[in-house]
């Protein structure tokens, strides 16, 4: 069973950084897109950044220039490095992937979430 767990949230101060990691277990044959998401009190769940498995990186217009995602294909993991923190990217951080478990089998899988609170 494929399991993806977050770490790293926590609270900071306006201006500050803060770093999520995310790490895939169990059986995986390969991992394809991963990427994280974020959903504050009341809103929709919102795309933050993504990375393909060749290292190409996509970011929402809010967070860039501030945020940067990587992954390390061999340890199965992804990070999250945010940079200039703000109040208003307080949220509960989702870590997603595009797995195949079995080479013909490709399914989408969540972590728990992690909470980032922005606050001085």
């Amino acid at each position: 069973q494929v399991r993806l767990v977050e770490s790293g949230g926590g609270l900071v101060q306006p201006g500050g950084p803060l770093r999520l990691s995310c790490t895939a277990s169990g059986t995986i044959f390969s991992i394809d897109t991963m990427a994280w998401y974020r959903q504050a009190p009341g809103t929709q769940r919102e795309l933050v950044a993504t990375i393909t498995s060749a290292g190409s990186t996509n970011y929402a217009d809010s967070v860039k220039g501030r945020f940067t995602i990587s992954r390390d294909n061999a340890e199965k993991t992804v990070a999250l490095q945010m940079n200039s923190l703000k109040p208003e990217d307080t949220a509960v951080y989702y870590c997603n992937a595009n797995i195949r478990p079995y080479r013909f089998t490709n399914l989408i899988y969540w972590g728990q979430g992690t909470q980032v609170t922005v606050s001085s």
